[in-house]
């Protein structure tokens, strides 16, 4: 049925050749509980690094700070189905607070910080917001939206003209400490968060992903890994938490498998690589602007010890074959790979093998439980290999849909579902996406 060298079968389907996904059976998991089912076992080994404040947290201190940060927004009156806005750079704290959000049966919407106050009132109205988690250095953007917030930090604020309640993180984590949350049957169904995206034109849109969709993302991701048997490794989150690659793909599916995850607040080049250096980052899932400055700035590359690095992965965008090799030839230690996702598919469609990492401009092949076809731009019709066209996914990573009609129930559809993204072609019998 399935052609070997490319998984194209018969029903003019793509399947994946990789090891079969295994998901969940038990309906009632969500992303808390399934990202802490085996901690016990490296409870105290580090899960979360910030390079910003160098603050530590262990897995069981994790999972603590994560039912602290639960049991105060309960008590602030945040209760099943709520939507809670995220509003804030990276930090130790932005898991936890959306890890959190949804322990309480909520859903968690992010934000771009560089976003002004209209973009941003539009998306609070758009999902309905009850409640805003902020950071001092963006309050003056969300004061006057007349939402009770929460702030990460302690600086003097400006108050909002409408008297909007506000409660400091550090009040939070003690009203939780105080009083645990009450045990919320959340399942795999229920909506997680809802991540805007403007997907391929139009204004953005509020893409409903469920905890279902973030359980099966992560274990597409981290694939891979199980088969090469690889366990606590180190991944470098410079990519924003508020977007799906740096929220679903870095920290959540890397969370999930006992790796550590190192926070960086903003980018920069060479703080990036003192970072990877002192803490002796394996991983460096990156863009291409930065992929660019590994192979542009090789004196500066050469002056840091990276030989922890096991693998740099770009994904967000196309990247040429010659940028990736000049890459590789600077971080010799490191396989130079690429991957292709979307917000709708929860970060993750294809990804390249490791072992297959000298294929440079690939974005490899489809992950575990991904299934595609190649349609024809005319008619939607499947197409053979070696024909262009677009790439038609669908798997339980898949979004179950966007906001107005689908929010308006806290339980959304778990059927996989086909979407599709930009042109692509088929070359040797392997996908390659545009």
């Amino acid at each position: 049925m399935v052609m070997e060298k490319c998984g194209y079968g018969k029903d003019g389907i793509f399947r994946s050749l990789r090891p079969p996904l295994i998901l969940p059976k038990d309906e009632h998991a969500n992303i808390v509980s399934f990202l802490f089912r085996d901690s016990s076992a490296f409870a105290h080994k580090l899960a979360l690094i910030d390079a910003n404040s160098r603050e530590k947290l262990s897995f069981r201190e994790f999972k603590d700070r994560v039912h602290q940060v639960a049991g105060g927004l309960h008590q602030l009156g945040i209760r099943k189905g709520d939507v809670v806005l995220m509003y804030a750079p990276n930090s130790i704290n932005f898991p936890l607070c959306f890890l959190g959000i949804i322990l309480n049966g909520a859903v968690a919407t992010t934000v771009n910080p560089l976003y002004t106050t209209m973009e941003i009132s539009k998306q609070v109205e758009d999902s309905k917001t009850k409640l805003i988690i902020t950071v001092p250095e963006l309050w003056d953007k969300v004061k006057d939206l007349g939402l009770p917030a929460v702030i990460i930090g302690s600086h003097d604020l400006s108050r909002p003209t409408s008297g909007t309640s506000i409660t400091l993180f550090s009040e939070v984590l003690t009203m939780g400490l105080r009083k645990s949350p009450p045990a919320i049957k959340i399942g795999q169904r229920d909506t997680a968060a809802l991540l805007y995206s403007s997907g391929t034109t139009g204004l953005n849109k509020g893409v409903v992903l469920t905890h279902g969709n973030f359980i099966a993302a992560a274990l597409m991701v981290g694939s891979d890994q199980e088969v090469r048997g690889e366990r606590h490794l180190t991944w470098l989150c410079l990519l924003p938490m508020f977007h799906v690659y740096g929220l679903s793909v870095v920290t959540f599916a890397q969370l999930q498998r006992g790796n550590a995850v190192v926070s960086m607040a903003n980018f920069d080049f060479k703080r990036m690589l003192e970072v990877i250096q002192e803490y002796k980052v394996t991983n460096l899932p990156i863009v291409p602007p930065i992929m660019i400055a590994l192979a542009k700035q090789k004196e500066i590359v050469a002056q840091y010890d990276l030989s922890s690095l096991k693998e740099v992965i770009s994904g967000a965008a196309p990247i040429g074959r010659d940028i990736l090799e000049e890459s590789a030839t600077n971080v010799p230690t490191a396989a130079i790979v690429q991957g292709y996702g979307l917000t709708e598919t929860c970060g993750i469609v294809t990804m390249v093998h490791r072992e297959r990492s000298s294929h440079f401009g690939s974005s490899g092949s489809l992950v575990p439980g991904v299934e595609a076809k190649i349609a024809s731009l005319e008619m939607g019709k499947p197409l053979p290999p070696n024909q262009q066209g677009e790439i038609w996914v669908r798997g339980p990573n898949i979004m179950a849909g966007l906001t107005s009609h689908v929010l308006k129930n806290a339980t959304a559809s778990y059927r996989p579902r086909i979407t599709f993204s930009q042109p692509i072609k088929i070359e040797n019998q392997k996908i390659i996406l545009r």
